[in-house]
């Protein structure tokens, strides 16, 4: 049984954040990783990913790595080598290869078992992430078994997939991106549209999260919001990353030939049905982009004098209402793959601490759980909207790492590293 004082589960963008800013601090603590650093963004993502947020939203805190534009967007590879260069820059105490099995709180903190022995703790910080697994709906379960079904962490790219057409379930950032990947390699595509976030790679010369940052919109906290719940369940946005600031939402989609459908019910072999509600959906989503720039466009007004010269808005265009089936024999359509792009969950099992609500989430107040001493990092909205972005994990590790030296010492901390 080895002794430490802080044990940091997970060794991707929060767990480095989380480990820089106890060693800041002057914390003793390790790294518990099951793979290598940023082992999802390895080999649980697509090879031509890239991120939806420019470089200078996505920096842990204290180090830059390379100079690259900071308006650009950072490939996946990209994303690992400044993952791998920020943990050696800042000598991450990391133990790689490592899978915890059980967390269990005791007397004076917690126990940890791994596969390579066992640990004892006064506090964990549980950093592995918003997107641990892909989640599969249960009507996944009827569908014909002649129909390869594979998700987005086991997706790499449209030549491993078998030949003919393409059902792509969900139209948030994953499957908007997905499905123009594999439309372009020659493969019909359709797409299930349920609500989804359409918002403009540029508006008015400026990137969308500019304007969000601008207008204070990121840095929105937990207790600033209407429904927390509700925020923390919108669909991601749909943009992508590319070295033309191009806009990925559905127009461009049906512009390009992708077919759409509504949300997918339920499925019945070959058959996958779908809800009439297609062109509600589009319309909600076109009324939210018309009032974010409506909002974007009287914050200019009000701070035209600090912003300077910008271009025209740009004509607002609705999306079309194409028609949409209603039921989709998946075989005589040729389509012979269904790609589920619902949306992703956390799943804990070795968390043996009463600490998790109905639906398997770590309950939490700002990644402070209800057991003293275990802390979540790396959740979406854990502390303000902008926490899932690398920026905001960052922020959130350092005021995460400020309450556990105050909950060690009683006084605020004194930092050793700058």
């Amino acid at each position: 049984m080895r002794d430490i004082d802080t044990l940091i589960i997970g060794g991707g963008q929060a767990g480095l954040a989380m480990s820089r800013s106890l060693t800041e601090r002057g914390v003793e603590h390790v790294v518990l990783e099951r793979g290598r650093v940023g082992e999802r963004w390895r080999s649980e993502r697509w090879d031509s990913l890239t991120l939806l947020t420019p470089r200078w939203l996505s920096r842990l805190p204290g180090w830059r790595g390379d100079a690259a534009d900071p308006n650009g967007f950072m490939s996946r590879l990209e994303l690992i080598r400044y993952l791998a260069g920020y943990a050696a820059h800042f000598r991450v105490p990391m133990q790689s290869g490592v899978t915890v099995r059980a967390v269990r709180q005791v007397d004076e903190g917690y126990e940890v078992e791994t596969d390579q022995g066992s640990w004892r703790a006064q506090r964990v910080v549980v950093a592995t992430g918003q997107s641990q697994a892909a989640r599969v709906p249960t009507m996944a379960l009827e569908l014909d078994p002649s129909v390869r079904q594979i998700v987005p962490t086991r997706y790499r790219a449209p030549e491993d997939l078998p030949e003919g057409g393409v059902l792509v379930v969900g139209a948030s950032a994953t499957g908007i991106q997905l499905a123009e990947e594999i439309h372009c390699s020659g493969r019909p595509v359709t797409l299930t549209v349920g609500r989804h976030t359409r918002l403009p790679r540029r508006y008015r010369g400026w990137d969308i999260m500019q304007w969000l940052n601008d207008m204070g919109a990121l840095d929105q906290k937990t207790h600033e919001v209407e429904s927390l719940s509700a925020s923390r369940d919108q669909p991601s946005m749909q943009l992508v990353g590319s070295p033309t600031h191009r806009t990925l939402d559905i127009p461009a989609l049906l512009a390009a030939g992708v077919s759409l459908v509504g949300r997918a019910m339920g499925v019945r072999g070959s058959k996958v049905f779908f809800a009439d509600d297609l062109v509600e959906t589009l319309a909600a989503a076109d009324f939210k982009l018309a009032s974010l720039r409506l909002r974007i466009d009287r914050h200019i007004a009000r701070a035209s004098a600090d912003i300077g010269q910008l271009a025209p808005p740009d004509e607002f265009r609705p999306t079309p209402l194409p028609w949409s089936p209603d039921v989709l024999d998946l075989k005589a359509s040729g389509i012979r793959t269904v790609l589920w792009a619902t949306g992703f969950t956390r799943s804990y099992p070795w968390l043996h601490v009463p600490v998790l609500d109905s639906l398997g989430e770590i309950r939490h107040v700002g990644g402070i759980t209800p057991a003293s001493g275990l802390y979540a990092l790396g959740l979406n909205f854990m502390r303000r909207r902008s926490s899932s972005f690398l920026t905001g994990v960052g922020r959130d590790a350092e005021e995460l790492a400020d309450h556990i030296v105050a909950s060690r010492t009683g006084v605020r901390p004194m930092r050793s590293v700058a």
